[in-house]
């Protein structure tokens, strides 16, 4: 599945729109903490364990996003966009989202 950020794809034509196109990826409050203990895996002020975390939960909420426009019938998906939100009691979670436009291209 092809995946941009960007409106429409050099050198392709969008033959048909089927829509906007979300996956969504969770990070609970045990992540935190497992990575927090973990606090030594930080090195120049950057935690590999949590970076992780984000690119699985990031890697995650786009393959669900490019699944459900699988199902509408699209081999693309334009204007990607991902967003990092925190969620539950006390900003206890971290939520990723994908969001885009799922498109048929030539």
């Amino acid at each position: 599945m092809l995946t941009t950020t960007t409106p429409t794809i050099e050198g392709r034509r969008i033959t048909a729109y089927h829509g906007v196109v979300t996956g969504e990826a969770i990070l609970g409050a045990n992540i935190f903490r497992d990575i927090f203990a973990g606090i030594r895996d930080i090195v120049g002020g950057r935690s590999g364990a949590y970076e992780a975390e984000l690119r699985r939960a990031r890697g995650i909420a786009l393959s669900e996003m490019a699944d459900e426009a699988r199902d509408l019938g699209a081999n693309a998906v334009v204007g990607v966009d991902l967003d990092y939100e925190t969620v539950g009691k006390a900003g206890s979670m971290l939520m990723v989202s994908a969001t885009g436009t799922a498109v048929t291209v030539e």
